[in-house]
């Protein structure tokens, strides 16, 4: 029996009623399987750690997690702490140190589901948006200084680098020639910004030349977002750096119905260190502890786990049951249901099971 190690790190808000609901349903897949098992480890890293010993994680987190095939995470964020501490304390330092430079979130709308936008026909949004994740405007590097004075100032500086953007274009190619349509579209701001978005552009081009069965485009980041609501069907695979990805990420959640069904996987494609699989809609303090989240997002990042993982089988199974409970109308208040987070959770398990829903 195959065994895989996995980190569970809830952390914060809705993180802590998501990732536990996660793990009942992975559960029930390992045990319908029988083909492997889990062995899951609980981190109790995040803001309330942070207020107890006044740090994020543990001093020696990185190392410890090291020993693990993968690293479920559910979300961070505290209204009553900085931002800057919360992410780069927890999320990024994890992203960052074991170099997790491609963030993949793929979007689609569900069955059962609605996407706000008019007239969108099934399969009309079927997308991949691949994500720099390692570096551009999140690098952190910059600084302030006359705090305090008029003539403050604050600098924050995109780092580009030709390793960086090139494995990421390689990933993005790679991932579009794998699909039906093998169409990328590589989304940058190259008018305006003439030294990182050019430097994109033509790698993206020295890139092409290998994957000759692979159309691509380019295509500014507004415009972009402009025709996500205009031209759904004509989009495919995107790559883009980690600013214009995390927003444009964000739209394609919204317009597939929600935030809540929209999943994220932080690869390093090497395999050197554990990957990250997280769902995308973060911590949403305002209805945390209400037993109203939504776990799809967080039940589809399993997927992309399990099929790291190798467990092709079983993330076809979650994947379908997930469907299954949609389309039955099973569904949390940001979709239009009236289902809590337990009651989906249970309808997804008696799914993997084989359960009617009907």
């Amino acid at each position: 029996m195959r065994t895989h190690r996995i980190a569970a790190i809830p952390a914060d808000g809705i993180g802590k009623e998501v990732i536990p609901a996660g793990l009942r349903v992975l559960a029930a897949l390992a045990e319908r399987s029988g083909d492997f098992k889990l062995e899951v480890t609980d981190f109790p890293w995040g803001s309330d750690y942070y207020r107890a010993t006044g740090k994020m994680m543990a001093e020696d987190g990185l190392e410890t997690l090291k020993g693990f095939d993968a690293i479920f995470f559910g979300a961070v964020g505290d209204q009553h702490l900085p931002d800057d501490i919360t992410l780069w304390g927890l999320r990024l330092r994890i992203c960052q140190g074991f170099d997790q430079y491609a963030n993949i979130r793929p979007t689609r709308v569900l069955p059962g589901l609605t996407s706000p936008l008019r007239a969108v026909n099934p399969g009309d949004i079927d997308w991949v948006i691949v994500r720099e994740n390692s570096e551009g405007e999140y690098a952190g590097h910059g600084g302030r200084a006359h705090r305090g004075h008029p003539e403050e100032v604050a600098t924050e500086t995109a780092i580009f680098t030709r390793a960086g953007v090139t494995r990421i274009m390689k990933t993005a190619f790679e991932i579009a020639a794998s699909r039906p349509r093998k169409l990328l579209t590589v989304v940058t701001k190259s008018n305006a910004q003439k030294h990182g978005m050019v430097f994109w552009d033509e790698i993206a081009a020295e890139v092409a030349s290998a994957y000759p069965t692979v159309r691509w485009e380019k295509e500014l980041v507004d415009a972009m977002a402009a025709r996500m609501v205009q031209k759904p069907a004509s989009i495919d695979t995107v790559v883009a750096t980690n600013l214009h990805a995390d927003i444009l990420s964000d739209l394609a959640g919204a317009v597939a119905g929600s935030l809540g069904v929209a999943p994220t996987a932080n690869l390093d494609p090497s395999r050197k260190y554990p990957s990250m699989f997280e769902p995308i809609h973060g911590s949403a303090f305002d209805i945390a502890g209400k037993g109203v989240a939504n776990p799809v997002a967080t039940f589809w990042t399993a997927v992309m786990m399990l099929e790291h993982l190798g467990e092709t089988a079983a993330a076809a199974r979650l994947m379908t049951a997930v469907e299954q409970v949609c389309a039955a109308g099973i569904m949390t208040r940001d979709v239009g249901g009236t289902a809590n987070t337990e009651a989906v959770t249970d309808a997804v398990c008696a799914a993997i099971r084989g359960a009617n829903l009907g």
